[in-house]
């Protein structure tokens, strides 16, 4: 991708934009903002974790905004983006973080496990650009739009099929909205996020689901064992994630990996994908 090749210089005062702000990568990313100088606006379902984070944004001296959302409902999102239309005049930063998770084989996820993880994952970021998207092109300055995906959107796992799918779908729309941006003669650069396995708090991220969405695949011990082995291995935090992200954004890098050994992965699926493709192609051999 080429579409976020340019470096992108911060505007005097910026804003920043983060949804699942609460914990996590979400909560990283919002205390990187504010460190930078950025006055910062949250969102999270969860209202507690969000005014946690909004104490420690605050305790840094920017201009600070909290407001509960749920991504995946559009007039949540579209009113949150209002939100920072009337308390900052508009946002330079968008984060698309928020996400959600369930493990087991994929012919057990129920229809409530799809759209819940759908819903959050990838109605959360197609809702995010659509409310703050035209309202950065109407302002015609320099922006920029960043979105959480994974490892898990790059190659897959087994017991993660609708977590996968769902962050294919991030990463897949996050190039075509760079395509479009890039088309149109935009000023607004778009960067797609890839961390693997590391210490937030996703593995429980059930704790906020809808309760007309609950009916869920029968709890799988081995996947979610992993998840914490997973973890609990990652030479990397939320914190080096955040700072990865930033460094990535300033310098117009698209896609930010913050784990090295994802390329091994992704290396693996991509050389099985061209060698079923050259051995099917009619001009092969």
């Amino acid at each position: 991708m080429t579409a976020a090749s340019t470096p992108r210089t911060l505007a005097a005062p910026a804003v920043a934009a983060v949804t699942g702000a609460g914990s996590g990568i979400g909560r990283a990313l919002a205390l990187a903002c504010a460190g930078e100088g950025m006055a910062v606006a949250l969102a999270d379902v969860e209202v507690e974790a969000l005014a946690a984070t909004e104490a420690l944004v605050r305790s840094m001296g920017v201009p600070t905004l909290a407001q509960r959302c749920d991504v995946s409902r559009a007039a949540d999102v579209e009113a949150f983006a209002q939100a920072c239309d009337d308390r900052f005049g508009g946002v330079d930063w968008l984060f698309n973080n928020a996400g959600v998770a369930v493990l087991g084989p994929a012919w057990a996820a129920t229809d409530a496990d799809w759209q819940w993880v759908l819903g959050v994952n990838v109605l959360g970021v197609a809702n995010g650009v659509r409310s703050f998207v035209p309202r950065m092109r109407a302002r015609g300055r320099p922006a920029h739009v960043i979105n959480t995906a994974s490892a898990a959107g790059l190659a897959t796992l087994a017991g993660s099929a609708v977590y996968s799918a769902s962050k294919h779908a991030v990463v897949a729309f996050s190039e075509c909205l760079a395509r479009d941006l890039e088309q149109a003669g935009s000023p607004i650069g778009v960067t797609v996020v890839c961390p693997s396995l590391l210490p937030t708090g996703i593995h429980v991220s059930q704790r906020n689901r809808p309760d007309n969405l609950a009916d869920t695949v029968a709890p799988a011990p081995a996947y979610d064992e992993r998840v914490r082995q997973g973890m609990a291995a990652s030479p990397i935090d939320a914190t080096d994630v955040a700072s990865a992200t930033l460094a990535a954004v300033r310098a117009g890098r698209f896609y930010v990996i913050p784990h090295a050994y994802t390329g091994a992965s992704v290396e693996k699926r991509m050389r099985a994908i061209l060698s079923d493709f050259g051995s099917e192609h009619p001009d092969a051999g």
